[in-house]
């Protein structure tokens, strides 16, 4: 299918965002949006490409740069991030989130590319305002709702790690969100979950015990609150399980999950 793809700006409190917006070209009526909500990486050619694949599949996708608010630093510029990643694929997933490891795996590398990766490392896995955040994707439902492309067609989304909880987490907040997918992405507090206000459908590696393990608690208080809450959980896959760029990616796990993530968008958006 052929697809008109391109950069827009929207705006938010005087501050500019971007989004990269997929719409099939051939489509002659409004279609109903999907918001796609980036890893922690932004909205990198993965993303891109999973935008691609939702607007082929007949909805407008729009994936929001998180990180454009106000302007990207330029440790998150793409340059340095694929540089990042490129990084951690030398090395084991225990060394990411272990300081002295982390330096041990850096001290072969010339100063100034260690530098670069140490820096990078730490905006991307420092604090983030994931309130902020979510304010913008509230705002990318806005510009959505008068688009040409989608004015007036309900609105639902999907987001993978970072995204997935921000998906998760529009769903307690934004009343005009039909449904939201959520791709190893962490729940809400527990205190947010009786304010859920649309289905919500998770995917998750049985590996991932950080995120998977705490599934079942989620499903529990779900159901004590009445809200439509379903999992599935692929026993041989990890986390990432759905990114075909990394080596975490699981081919069997990922083709059930499209099929899957096409029907609930075929149920609820229709």
């Amino acid at each position: 299918m052929e697809l008109d793809r391109r950069w827009v700006s929207h705006e938010r409190d005087g501050k500019e965002i971007l989004g990269y917006l997929a719409v099939p070209r051939a489509a002659s009526i409004p279609l109903s949006p999907v918001l796609v909500i980036q890893e922690i990486w932004g909205p990198d050619e993965h993303i891109q490409d999973l935008a691609d694949r939702v607007a082929a599949a007949g909805y407008v996708a729009l994936a929001p740069d998180l990180y454009s608010r106000g302007g990207r630093p330029e440790a998150l510029s793409s340059a340095r991030v694929q540089e990042f990643k490129a990084f951690l694929d030398t090395v084991p997933p225990t060394v990411w989130h272990d300081p002295k490891a982390m330096q041990e795996s850096l001290s072969g590398r010339p100063k100034d590319e260690a530098d670069r990766i140490k820096e990078t490392q730490s905006v991307l896995f420092g604090p983030r305002d994931m309130a902020a955040m979510t304010m913008d994707l509230r705002s990318w439902i806005d510009f959505l709702s008068v688009h040409p492309a989608s004015q007036g067609k309900p609105v639902g989304s999907t987001g993978y790690c970072m995204g997935g909880a921000l998906s998760f987490q529009l769903a307690v907040l934004e009343p005009r969100l039909k449904v939201a997918l959520v791709y190893y992405g962490q729940a809400p507090d527990e205190a947010e979950l009786s304010r859920v206000k649309c289905p919500v459908y998770g995917f998750y590696g049985g590996q991932d015990h950080r995120i998977t393990d705490a599934v079942p608690k989620v499903q529990a208080k779900m159901r004590e609150h009445g809200k439509i809450f379903e999992a599935q959980i692929y026993e041989d896959a990890g986390h990432a399980f759905f990114n075909d760029t990394r080596r975490s990616y699981d081919v069997l796990a990922a083709r059930d999950a499209w099929a899957r993530t096409l029907a609930h968008f075929n149920r609820y958006l229709s």
